[in-house]
């Protein structure tokens, strides 16, 4: 197991310097092309990928689970959060966006208790309310410093919060492929209607075609390892490794971009990071308590 789990920690953070570099590219090719464009290529080539996966398992795609309630609404939270996120990246630092985003975990925990009736304790409703506070140091309303481009990361987090919550009530013989096809059909028909609306298309050129190339191909990769990492090694062990994405953005920012962070920027992600970390470790600590509990059988 404790080999699992060092597989599982490696590919968890190979996964992230994935992402961090697909963030990179998504940015660069944000910046000068129609951001309705670049939600519908990325949401057909992930289509196209996942669709594969699903044909190679023997599962259909276009079937009547695509239209159950729960997959409409995570449709809807994939839709809302890509297009905020999208936008984001190309109007706000690269490490503000992946700070704030590091407070996803902490908005299912809040939004699961809210709405499913799951049981949080006192402990992780504090570290929640830590967390947030940690995004209002990101993201500073009302202070000096203050970019209302950033509140798109705040509806970014909305959208795949309700994504991650409809996910639960998707029947358990869906697959992880079906899923993922049906999200992203519903990423590309946000683009279509996007570059319908505005009128705005372009055609690539040969930087941003690199640029769009490298966003699919590290989404690509990054997406493969993460299931692997969370197949391989016990998800309490890895899940918490999710957060040196952040890293990967300070760097990339920093040295791609020339976006270096301020001190009260870097504490608001230390609080972010350290309360999603604490509601880790006491969601382990509970779950290893009611084994102790549970029958022996």
């Amino acid at each position: 197991m404790a080999s699992d789990n060092l597989r599982g920690i490696l590919l968890m953070v190979v996964s992230m310097a994935m992402f961090g570099l697909e963030d990179m590219f998504l940015k660069w090719a944000a910046a000068s092309l129609p951001v309705g464009e670049v939600v519908f290529i990325s949401g057909v080539f992930g289509v196209v990928i996942f669709a594969a996966m699903a044909w190679r398992e023997g599962r259909p795609v276009l079937n009547r689970a695509a239209l159950h309630p729960a997959v409409l609404a995570r449709g809807l939270g994939e839709m809302v959060g890509t297009f905020a996120y999208i936008t984001a990246l190309a109007t706000v630092p690269l490490s503000t966006v992946s700070a704030v985003l590091q407070a996803l975990p902490l908005s299912v925990t809040m939004a699961a208790a809210l709405f499913m009736q799951e049981k949080v304790g006192w402990r992780r409703w504090s570290a929640i309310a830590v967390g947030f506070a940690g995004v209002i140091l990101v993201i500073r309303p009302g202070l000096d410093g203050f970019r209302p481009e950033a509140l798109w990361v705040l509806i970014t987090v909305l959208g795949l919060t309700l994504r991650d919550l409809m996910a639960r009530r998707i029947p358990a013989d869906c697959s992880t492929a079906q899923i993922s096809t049906w999200g992203l059909m519903a990423v590309a028909l946000l683009g279509a209607l996007m570059m319908a609306g505005s009128g705005e298309v372009a055609v690539p050129n040969l930087w941003e075609s690199y640029a769009l190339i490298g966003a699919l191909v590290f989404g690509t990769a990054g997406y493969w390892a993460i299931i692997g990492a969370t197949r391989t090694g016990e998800v309490s062990v890895v899940a918490p490794f999710r957060y040196v994405r952040l890293v990967f953005a300070v760097l990339i920012g920093a040295f791609v971009f020339a976006e270096w962070p301020d001190v009260i920027t870097l504490c608001g992600s230390g609080l972010i990071v350290a309360s999603g970390l604490y509601s880790f470790a006491r969601e382990r600590r509970r779950k290893h308590a009611l084994s102790l509990n549970a029958p022996l059988g």
